[in-house]
């Protein structure tokens, strides 16, 4: 999507405050939206409280604008991933955002086509379905193979699934900031 700076400083904060309107009864501020920022795009919001994850949920689908996407899936973030209790007041102070704008997904052929630390996982088998972003791998330092098993265990498949016929794997890019 290619965002400039001050879109990007926008897009964290329509997630900013989304989050404190729902923690503190804030109320909204409108700001004045680029064009760039109404059109449709996939996106997850990380939360992280001093380094590690605290929330991340996100949009696949470039269905609804950008700011949409953003706001909502802050909320969600916050309140609503099941791996963590909804954040509480006290932690705010200590919370970074992180959103991904991420491309449209391409289904690859071969796993060599699969570039870490530039592209993001989705694999989907038998009505289960896994996402792992692009960042992650470098994170922990995976390799090709390290970052498929996880994003399958992600899934709740077993960590070589991808290896199957059956398993349908797709890569995007994400704009991280």
């Amino acid at each position: 999507m290619n965002l400039s700076n001050e879109e990007k400083r926008q897009v964290k904060q329509l997630a900013r405050d989304a989050i404190e309107c729902a923690l503190f009864g804030k109320k909204q501020c409108k700001i004045e939206l680029s064009e760039k920022l109404k059109e449709k795009a996939g996106a997850f919001v990380t939360l992280k409280s001093k380094g590690e994850l605290r929330g991340c949920i996100g949009h696949i689908s470039a269905v609804m604008p950008l700011s949409d996407v953003v706001e909502k899936m802050a909320i969600q973030s916050a309140f609503h991933d099941p791996r963590f209790c909804g954040l509480q007041k006290d932690e705010w102070k200590d919370i970074d955002i992180e959103i991904s704008v991420i491309s449209p997904m391409r289904k690859i052929e071969n796993i060599k086509e699969i570039k870490v630390g530039v592209h993001g996982l989705y694999v989907e088998k038998k009505g289960y379905s896994g996402l792992l972003l692009p960042q992650v791998a470098t994170e922990y330092h995976w390799d090709r193979e390290t970052f498929l098993e996880y994003t399958c265990y992600k899934a709740g498949l077993a960590k070589d699934a991808w290896k199957s016929d059956d398993t349908k794997i797709y890569i995007f890019s994400a704009e991280v900031f």
